[in-house]
């Protein structure tokens, strides 16, 4: 079953949280995510912190569907809007779906090497530019959510690879997960 739009119109924390252990799909590819970010309009290191822009107008857009942009110039990364101004960087899966194609993409049939960051993900799920905006639930974009997981089985921390409000505790992954970017 599909995520409601009443679950992606919350605040970004909260989202984030709720998403560890949801099931992920773009085109048949994907998996269980086991860790995100979460990004707020009054938080310093998210895209939506000075406003609207041609690059982040998706965090503006409706709740549920992909923000996607471009890191370093080189990998793709995907977010799922939230309410307005709030998105969830998907910062890893466990891959169980389309692994052939993911190991063809990645260039590795090793599973942990496959989902382990936010541009292994872009890579291996074949995100393209144009897939910006796109809605959950629509064009191959698939996100259901997954086995319900207590709350100590969700471990929180400080986010990583920015250098503003570094200390905010918006990184949620799934304790014992192999598939983590970084240890938390």
């Amino acid at each position: 079953m599909a995520a409601s739009i009443e679950f992606f119109a919350r605040d970004a924390a909260s989202v984030a949280f709720d998403l560890i252990g949801a099931q992920l799909a773009v085109r048949g590819a994907g998996g269980r995510i086991v860790e995100t970010e979460a990004y707020a309009p009054d938080d310093p290191a998210s895209h939506s912190h000075r406003g609207p822009t041609a690059r982040n107008a998706s965090m503006f857009g409706p709740p549920g569907c992909a923000y996607i942009y471009r890191s370093y110039g080189i990998h793709l990364c995907l977010n799922v809007v939230c309410a307005p101004g709030h998105a969830v960087l998907i910062r890893a899966l466990e891959p169980t779906e389309g692994l052939n194609a993911m190991a063809e993409r990645r260039g590795t049939a090793e599973p942990r090497l496959l989902c382990s960051g936010p541009g292994r993900i872009g890579q291996a799920l074949a995100l393209a530019p144009g897939d910006d905006g796109t809605p959950f639930g629509s064009d191959g974009f698939d996100l259901r959510s997954g086995t319900a997981l207590s709350a100590d089985r969700i471990l929180v921390g400080t986010r990583i690879g920015i250098t503003r409000a570094t200390d905010l505790p918006w990184r949620f992954g799934l304790r014992g997960s192999a598939c983590l970017s970084r240890r938390f």
